[in-house]
């Protein structure tokens, strides 16, 4: 009983971890003004992972300060953060975002 109890929390633990997704090193903008995507209007994050941009859900593109800012603001500037979340139907579900520059 003891060993069942274990495994059922070590399975816990594993979906917990599984479902933020893995973290990873990625370019974050404006999907609209620096990745070309047009699927919704208005300046909203993205992330690009292998050359290939999706819109972000659990984030969004002023949390990070303004977004028209011309040295750091996503409407002008392409920045790299650490993520981690994972892809739901064409959008990044974001779990977290760390920018490293």
């Amino acid at each position: 009983m003891k060993n069942l109890l274990v495994f059922c929390a070590f399975l816990a633990i594993l979906s917990c971890n599984k479902a933020k997704g893995k973290t990873q090193i990625v370019e974050v903008s404006c999907g609209q003004c620096q990745f070309g995507l047009a699927s919704q209007k208005g300046c909203d994050l993205a992330v690009r992972i292998d050359e290939q941009a999706f819109f972000v859900d659990g984030a969004h593109i002023d949390d990070f300060g303004d977004a028209h800012d011309e040295n750091s603001g996503f409407c002008e500037v392409i920045r790299k953060a650490e993520i981690s979340g994972k892809i739901v139907h064409d959008r990044f579900q974001v779990s977290s975002i760390n920018l490293l520059d």
